[in-house]
């Protein structure tokens, strides 16, 4: 299915990836961006993200089939209400966010009183990098993209939805919405917590300034998501909140034990932690084995 008109909420390293990889594979007859800033309208027509970029919310959406709000969590409840007015009669809205239970519970009531149909989905891409010129034709290249519908949404729409995103490469995989912030409050939230609590206690000013200049690859790979969006990552952990504190728990829980095992000397704990941290990770990153095609 071919669309006529393509919209995309939020034009930054997601908005403008999806972008570039519909005009790329001709999903959409145009496709169009809303901007909070003018001067974003030229970067985006000059980035060819897009085919139209507008301040206007009302125009971007305006006879759109397919809107995607890749807005930070916290604006998408108001960028609905303002937009509904202009939408068509059963347009499909779908959106990116990190969690999916506060986005559904506050997005689905407003389309379904007003006759559109959402559906949530999160693609497992992104970058610390932001903006439209982080933007990529291939980002969402086998990555797996879930998507999380309800009871209430529309068979067709959410056939459409997943189609949408294996039509730009990715993988899909449905998962309800508490499931999926479960999982990701472990695979994607904590890492960037532990990320944060390492650039934040090891480069720390209480240090010796000698205390930068040995920090190599392992420590440029470990904290690298540090250095994505404060304020996207506050909104995240804010709406994740309770799965992400559960979790954040038993990992300290497990680095309480570490700990202990380094106190008592006791050189063959230490081992098996990391053996079995090996083992575990070269079994997922292994394509046979995982059943991915890379990370």
């Amino acid at each position: 299915m071919r669309l006529r008109k393509l919209t995309i909420v939020g034009v930054g390293l997601l908005g403008g990836s999806i972008g570039l990889a519909a005009r790329s594979r001709a999903l959409a007859g145009h496709i169009s961006g809303f901007v909070r800033r003018p001067a974003a309208v030229e970067e985006c027509l000059a980035l060819g993200v897009v085919d139209s970029a507008t301040c206007s919310l009302a125009e971007a959406v305006e006879d759109a089939d397919l809107v995607v709000l890749c807005s930070p969590l916290s604006q998408m409840r108001q960028l609905m209400v303002d937009m509904l007015p202009r939408l068509e009669p059963d347009v499909i809205v779908t959106d990116v966010g990190s969690v999916k239970g506060t986005v559904i519970d506050e997005l689905e009531p407003l389309a379904v009183d007003a006759g559109v149909r959402f559906v949530g989905s999160h693609p497992m891409a992104g970058s610390e990098k932001t903006g439209p010129a982080a933007a990529r034709q291939d980002l969402f290249k086998d990555a797996v993209c879930v998507v999380t519908p309800t009871p209430r949404s529309n068979s067709d729409a959410v056939t459409l939805v997943q189609d949408f995103w294996t039509r730009l490469g990715a993988r899909t995989l449905r998962l309800s919405p508490r499931q999926h912030d479960d999982l990701v409050s472990r695979s994607s939230h904590l890492p960037h917590v532990v990320s944060a609590a390492l650039a934040n206690y090891v480069l720390s000013p209480v240090h010796p300034p000698e205390q930068a200049a040995l920090c190599a690859g392992g420590f440029r790979d470990m904290s690298r998501i540090a250095a994505g969006s404060p304020a996207l990552w506050r909104d995240i952990a804010m709406a994740n909140r309770h799965h992400l504190a559960r979790v954040l728990g038993v990992f300290m829980e497990d680095l309480a034990e570490f700990r202990r095992s380094l106190a008592d000397g006791n050189a063959s704990e230490i081992e098996e932690f990391f053996a079995k941290a090996k083992e575990r990770r070269d079994s997922w990153h292994t394509p046979e084995k995982s059943g991915l095609k890379g990370e």
